[in-house]
């Protein structure tokens, strides 16, 4: 199947080019087609996705919104070369398309670990102050193991606020949840407890979205590829027909189902990591100068009389003379 060169999102033309252009750097997606979409190497059909919304419960309009994760920023080694430039240059693609998305989320790990504390306060401040240059104005965020884990989420909190909360928008309520900051690779009590009290009040045919970093499911726990109590979790969202979890810290896309809940991860900002369990040990995947596709990027998501299509879009990481692309 060949895509079309132009999509319309409700009355607005979009040119296919264009589209990429965004799509390249990030997981856009239309809320029509949000619950359940799904990723590919090669382009689908247009079809019903799983975890879609209940008949009358789709959103109130169609929208768009980036999910970037895993950026990794102060990360400096062979499995990228040019880490330091991939973020500002997603940055200057995002501003120059002349598709903007309604907000932009970021699952984690937005900083590379450091046991120095001033460090991480630094790399965290350079962090948003490169993103500053966004002209997407809504920004929301969760922390990584990286940003939160060497002292429980202090200084991304002095950062970047609370790492949990809600929002909704246009229909869809959003959850986003810190499975991070707690020892142990946990939510905690209070989180879930939170949780729970919140969805109580939420209409069941009201679509879910859920941000997160780790996966709530045990993806591959030797690997740390899971989250204690995520059952918990789990049980809880369960309850709810539409609920979608977009999550990031594998490095790879991603997507698995349980029960009724999609799980989609995203690619990273920095550099990919092995499927789960096909080596030994989890490392880094070497950088290879002369490859087409990296491992980086996202997938592109877009929706047509309410069935989601996709394609895996690479990010190229062109020479740094060359510019944004």
């Amino acid at each position: 199947m060949k895509f079309p060169t132009t999509f319309r999102w409700g009355a607005e033309r979009i040119e296919r080019r264009d589209l990429l252009q965004l799509l390249a750097l990030g997981s856009v997606v239309s809320a029509s087609g949000l619950l359940g979409c799904e990723s590919g190497a090669t382009p689908q059909p247009a079809r019903s996705a799983p975890g879609a919304p209940p008949t009358g419960a789709r959103p109130s309009e169609d929208f768009l919104f980036l999910q970037l994760s895993d950026t990794h920023w102060g990360y400096s080694g062979a499995n990228n070369p040019e880490a330091d430039w991939t973020l500002p240059q997603a940055v200057k693609a995002i501003n120059a398309s002349p598709i903007q998305p309604d907000f932009i989320v970021f699952t984690g790990d937005l900083t590379h670990t450091t046991d120095d504390a001033g460090e991480r306060r630094r790399r965290l401040k350079e962090f948003r102050s490169i993103i500053s240059d966004l002209k997407v104005p809504t920004r929301y965020f969760v922390p990584g193991e990286h940003d939160a884990g060497p002292d429980g989420g202090e200084a991304y909190r002095e950062a970047f606020g609370e790492s949990h909360g809600v929002f909704d928008h246009k229909g869809v309520h959003f959850v986003l949840l810190d499975n991070v900051s707690a020892q142990g690779s946990v939510l905690g009590d209070a989180q879930l407890e939170w949780l729970e009290r919140g969805l109580q009040k939420l209409n069941p045919a009201t679509p879910l979205v859920v941000f997160t970093h780790r996966p709530l499911f045990d993806l591959y726990p030797s690997w740390d590829w899971a989250t204690h109590d995520g059952a918990r979790a789990l049980s809880i969202l369960a309850k709810h027909p539409s609920a979608t979890v977009f999550y990031g810290h594998i490095h790879q896309a991603h997507h698995v189902q349980t029960g009724n809940i999609a799980h989609h991860a995203a690619r990273s900002l920095v550099f990919p990591l092995p499927a789960p369990g096909s080596v030994p040990k989890k490392a880094p995947l070497p950088w290879d100068p002369n490859a087409a596709d990296h491992g980086l990027g996202y997938r592109n998501v877009r929706e047509r009389s309410g069935a989601p299509e996709y394609e895996d879009i690479a990010l190229q990481l062109a020479a740094r003379a060359a510019g944004p692309a």
